[in-house]
C-alpha cells in the first residue's frame, strides 16, 4: 500500500489544499471566533463562507467577476437566446 502525495521534499505538495485552509482559518476561525456560542454556530459560518468561497468571490482569472457571473455570461454567449438545444 502506498500513500498517494507528491514527492518527499516537493514544495507543491498540498499546496492548494493549504491556501484555502489558510484562508478558511484567518477569515473564518480568527476573524469569528467571538461571536460563536457552540458548534453549530461554527457549522454555520463555515458553511456560508464555502459557499461564498465557491460561488461569489470574485476572480481574477475570470475577470474579476464571481464565478456564478461567469458561468452565467458563458452559457449566455454560447446560447444568447436561451433556447434548449
Amino acid at each position: 500500500l502506498r500513500a498517494s502525495v507528491g514527492t518527499t521534499g516537493d514544495s507543491y505538495d498540498n499546496a492548494l489544499a493549504e491556501t484555502v485552509n489558510g484562508l478558511y482559518k484567518t477569515e473564518v476561525i480568527e476573524y469569528l471566533k467571538a461571536d460563536w456560542q457552540g458548534l453549530a454556530d461554527v457549522q454555520l459560518a463555515t458553511l456560508n463562507w464555502v459557499d461564498w468561497f465557491n460561488k461569489k468571490r470574485v476572480h481574477s482569472a475570470l475577470g474579476y467577476v464571481s464565478p456564478f457571473e461567469f458561468e452565467a455570461m458563458y452559457y449566455d454567449k454560447i446560447n444568447p437566446l436561451g433556447q434548449v438545444a
